[in-house]
């Protein structure tokens, strides 16, 4: 019986879509679903008529005398991202960027000033890699992002990127890059020191060496430079270049032998005492995102995320980074335990064939969307541009590739932490996204994946064919724009897994989901006061965002409503609402 009532939702839904008799700027209709439960998309104030046993509503009023007491003595704050505020203005809805943009902070852009320019170029989420810095250096910049939210009206979100299991780190203790020259014979050394030393190595821990013949490769960060062991001093590794290069502080390496990566047997946590350290730093710090590297099974991202939520009064979401062969094996299940999702494709790139890159990518992209977990592609999008102003067109292409698979977000590692260009290289990257999605629009290339059903409530599977239904009306009727009214975010993501045309506005009242949508493809989030009254609710959400000039007379939107009342007692409403801006 449940499945029936949930294929009726869109079987009525299609009925309405393919009825010509209905017009998208005047009609509205409703209908009901299960019981109690009912799907609107109709006015209160309508002079109606029945069509083929569908009620086709004509809305009268939107500027009603009702409407206009209940927001009286209301204050909402619409909270939306100002770079999204004056792209919306200046290219319409259709023009507005859908896939997100996240960038590594570091040494070339720490000051506030720099950090303004990559918000005001369209960066949504900024990223500190934990590996590099100091606990003091991220906590200044981390105070410097949310001074530019609180001050400059920009919505940018905060994520850390944990070191996770990883051991195969060496550092040369320089500061930033340093040039590897062809034929120059450096030291890899377990041993500590402070500071600096010529040629020299330090490893991140003490069996670095174990199990290394001489004639071995150390291929360091996937192939920015490369060394050939020519003798070993005890645990020491002397090694002559081979591939000369840019070596990176705290680079990550691999070993190989006569072609094939040397398997390293070895006894280490999940996550090691510094990364506790870490995530005990963002709790306090209030950030949106934990990146976990390494992660081989879900089992370390249950545990994080069930230690979050005893710690952490912030709902705090959970990256798992996919780059090693034995993550790719157990991938659907890292996937449905974390919040998302990003492929290292440098560190992959060491595991498996370079070859077998693109294809992997694509399925990873693939599985995110069916499992409705957002995905970032990461690592040398625009390789080149960390030391030269123009990148590539090869590497333009392969940006324009993961907008064409609909990832949700781009990744900038090297190019902003420690790059000349790191502005450029975002322009490039909203450039290109922005190019591949109108050219995605204009072939029609928007496509339904078959969904992969979620839910195992019957309310969670209401929700996700209301979802569903509403994407593909916004796609049918070509209305202006979806706005989503959401505690949680939960029917946010699931109208962003159907990748619909319009832009996808969500409503919220929680700054922990409004900040994690950042990272959700085509979704905008607002910050808005909610209630229980779902009308009362549509109607200010309406009127903050013609107040603000972002609708005008005659835009239609599909109003979505997922709202949990606090009262345990009362019934969660689910709804899809036309409206005609007048």
């Amino acid at each position: 019986m449940a499945e029936v009532n949930a294929m009726m939702i869109r079987a009525r839904c299609n009925f309405m879509v393919r009825n010509p008799v209905l017009d998208v700027k005047r009609l509205g209709f409703r209908m009901p679903v299960m019981g109690r439960r009912t799907v609107w998309c109709s006015r209160r104030r309508m002079k109606g008529r029945v069509v083929n046993g569908v009620k086709a509503t004509m809305q009268v009023d939107l500027e009603d005398e009702e409407r206009l007491k209940r927001l009286e003595g209301l204050e909402a704050t619409l909270g939306l991202d100002i770079v999204a505020e004056r792209e919306l203005k200046e290219k319409g809805f259709l023009g507005m960027r859908k896939t997100k943009l996240v960038c590594t902070v570091g040494p070339a852009c720490s000051g506030i000033a720099d950090l303004e320019k990559l918000a005001l170029e369209g960066m949504n989420i900024a990223r500190l890699n934990m590996c590099h810095n100091s606990m003091e250096w991220h906590c200044d910049m981390i105070k410097k992002i949310k001074k530019l939210n609180e001050e400059k009206g920009f919505c940018i979100s905060v994520m850390i990127d944990i070191e996770g299991s990883q051991i195969h780190v060496v550092d040369h203790g320089a500061p930033s890059s340093v040039k590897v020259e062809d034929g120059s014979i450096w030291l890899f050394t377990a041993k500590k020191f402070e500071g600096s030393r010529p040629f020299t190595v330090q490893a991140s821990y003490e069996g670095f060496s174990e199990g290394i013949r001489v004639g071995d490769s150390i291929v360091i960060d996937g192939g920015m430079a490369t060394f050939e062991v020519i003798e070993k001093i005890g645990n020491d590794l002397s090694c002559r270049c081979t591939d000369p290069g840019l070596f990176l502080p705290r680079a990550k390496c691999s070993f190989w032998r006569d072609g094939r990566l040397v398997m390293r047997n070895h006894e280490s946590p999940t996550l090691s005492s510094k990364d506790w350290s870490d995530i005990e730093f963002g709790i306090s710090e209030g950030v949106d995102f934990i990146a976990l590297s390494f992660v081989n099974s879900a089992d370390p991202v249950r545990h994080l995320k069930n230690y979050l939520s005893t710690k952490s009064a912030k709902s705090i979401r959970v990256l798992a980074k996919i780059e090693s062969l034995e993550a790719l094996q157990n991938l659907e299940e890292i996937v449905e335990a974390s919040d998302g999702i990003m492929v290292a494709r440098g560190d992959l790139g060491v595991e498996i064939p370079l070859e077998q890159i693109p294809a992997v990518q694509e399925e990873i992209t693939r599985v995110c969307r069916e499992l409705n977990k957002p995905v970032i592609i990461a690592s040398q999008l625009l390789e080149s541009m960390v030391e030269y102003p123009t990148p590539t067109r090869a590497e333009v292409a392969d940006v324009s590739e993961a907008v064409r698979q609909y990832a949700d977000a781009l990744m900038l590692s090297g190019e902003s932490a420690i790059g000349s260009y790191g502005q450029k290289a975002l322009s490039v990257l909203q450039m290109a996204s922005s190019r591949m999605e109108l050219w995605s629009r204009e072939e029609n290339r928007n496509n339904f994946l078959p969904q992969h059903q979620l839910g195992v409530s019957l309310h969670d599977r209401i929700a996700e064919e209301i979802c569903n239904s509403a994407a593909e009306l916004a796609n049918r009727l070509s209305v202006d724009a979806i706005f989503v009214l959401t505690n949680q975010g939960h029917m946010a993501s699931l109208l962003s897994r159907n990748r619909p045309g319009p832009p996808i506005f969500a409503l919220t009242d929680d700054d922990s989901t409004r900040m994690a949508l950042n990272l959700q493809w085509g979704v905008f989030p607002l910050r808005i006061d909610l209630s229980e009254d779902i009308e009362a609710n549509i109607s200010r959400g309406i009127e903050v965002v013609k107040s603000k000039g972002l609708v005008k007379q005659g835009d239609s939107v599909l109003v979505v409503s997922e709202i949990s009342p606090a009262r345990a007692a009362s019934m969660a409403s689910q709804s899809i609402q036309l409206k005609t801006i007048v």
